[in-house]
């Protein structure tokens, strides 16, 4: 069965608390894993929550401040010494490709060959993710160092609707020949086309925005996102400390939330500067300028996505079968 859920492996900031370890989130994708900033302690964190190397098959940098990439060196040589035997492809700003060979060979292990980096650069850029299910965008962000976020979609497809398939006598291997040739001719000799037992399927879609003061790139990468995965990392009260160091209030991300019509708000990347019983000024903030769901993440939660949207049609059909 396929799973589309986040885990939160790290929420802390540039420092570290006692429940909040360094970054680090797993976006489980039907298979795959992408990993976003890796932060100091995310191996561990990882056996915490019953990541195995083997589930990683992305690492993904926003930009090379320690809380956001000190943990690569370990889970790069975890990888090697599981004997992991696929691919694990590596986006990071081409920028700081200093950092990352650093980094990648922060200590003598013996290495693996499945690393492919994928390096970013310019104000936007599509990775290649082969047969992956999904398409990788990496925007470019506004921090003091070169910072890009990240947008996962799955492309579009079709819902076959049960009723209008038996409706129209359409059943077993009809209905792959009508979904691959788009139109069949029923056993009453009527042609059935595609349209007719189907709707759009939008594909789902997660943005995670790290460390950045609001500008185009964070509103281009929540747009019309199912998720939205984004650093708050001051209240208001501070906002001219966030703008000085490229950084998001809770307000400032629900605001970003707002405009996209994200579904699903998930803060994240607290300060330490707050107390856990100021966490609820963070959901009062984004609450204020948001109405969807808001998570404020815990180290270890497990998000699932958001179920898919139901069109107009499909609403119609449960209704009718409900």
């Amino acid at each position: 069965m396929s799973v589309r859920e986040l885990i939160v492996l790290g929420s802390a900031s540039a420092v570290p608390t006692k429940a909040r370890n360094h970054n680090g989130y797993l976006l489980r994708w039907d298979g795959h894993g992408v990993l976003f900033d890796p932060g100091e302690g995310t191996q561990r964190q990882m056996t915490r929550a019953g990541v195995a190397a083997n589930d990683v098959t992305w690492i993904c940098v926003t930009h090379f401040h320690g809380d956001h990439c000190l943990g690569v060196p370990g889970v790069v040589q975890r990888i090697a010494r599981d004997g992991v035997e696929h691919p694990v492809d590596a986006a990071f700003p081409a920028s700081g490709r200093e950092y990352w060979a650093r980094l990648r060979h922060a200590a003598a292990f013996r290495d693996t060959g499945v690393i492919r980096e994928r390096p970013v650069s310019g104000e936007q850029a599509t990775l290649d993710t082969g047969d992956a299910p999904f398409t990788l965008l990496a925007r470019r962000l506004s921090h003091p160092v070169e910072a890009y976020g990240y947008r996962l979609e799955e492309p579009a497809g079709r819902t076959m609707l049960p009723a209008e398939l038996a409706a129209r006598g359409v059943r077993g291997p009809l209905v792959r020949r009508l979904q691959e040739e788009g139109r069949v001719t029923a056993p009453g000799g009527r042609t059935v086309t595609l349209e007719e037992c189907s709707v759009d399927r939008p594909g789902q879609k997660v943005a995670f925005v790290m460390d950045t003061r609001l500008c185009d790139g964070v509103r281009e990468l929540a747009a019309g996102v199912d998720m939205l995965v984004i650093e708050s990392t001051f209240l208001h009260e501070d906002a001219a400390l966030a703008t000085e160091y490229g950084h998001l209030t809770a307000a400032q991300a629900a605001a970003a939330a707002a405009e996209g019509g994200v579904r699903h708000l998930v803060l994240t990347h607290f300060s330490e500067r707050y107390r856990a019983d100021d966490e609820h000024r963070f959901l009062d903030e984004a609450a204020a300028v948001f109405d969807g769901e808001i998570t404020l993440v815990h180290d270890l939660d497990r998000i699932p996505l958001p179920p898919r949207r139901l069109t107009g049609r499909e609403r119609g059909q449960e209704s009718l079968h409900g």
